[in-house]
């Protein structure tokens, strides 16, 4: 392999890399806030801030889903640089066009319902509702 082709892996690796880290931070973010939501309810009895809640983890979510999708894409120009793959043959040296996967499982809407990003929010999402719709049938 020559070393252009080395050096443009090496590139596309780190925005693979910068990707992932922003997807496990946004996943702290989100824990880190709703937690502070709830905890605010408790102090206060207000069911509202059970219901606010909900907002900032369907932001994360589409956020985290974003991150994801544009991860997978440079996976995917990472694997046509190598040959593993050919999905863009007309490749040039030094091409960082991600915006060349579209389909399949670099669409936006696969990446928000896949495993490692729905087995999160949406058990949260779950949680938020039935907590405001429990709680604000007990009072």
């Amino acid at each position: 392999m020559d070393q252009d082709k080395i050096k443009h892996l090496e590139f596309v690796q780190a925005i693979i890399t910068r990707m992932n880290t922003n997807s496990f931070q946004i996943k702290g973010w989100s824990v880190t806030i709703l937690s502070a939501l709830l905890a605010v309810y408790a102090s206060t009895k207000n069911e509202l801030f059970i219901l606010i809640s909900l907002a900032p983890t369907l932001i994360f979510w589409f956020l985290d889903s974003y991150y994801l999708m544009q991860e997978r894409k440079f996976r995917g120009l990472y694997k046509d640089i190598t040959g593993i793959t050919n999905t863009q043959p007309n490749l040039k040296p030094y091409d960082m066009r991600s915006n060349l996967y579209t389909k399949g499982e670099y669409g936006f809407f696969n990446v928000f319902k896949s495993s490692t990003i729905a087995s999160l929010y949406l058990p949260l999402s779950l949680m938020i509702i039935g907590s405001f719709y429990y709680l604000s049938r007990c009072s």
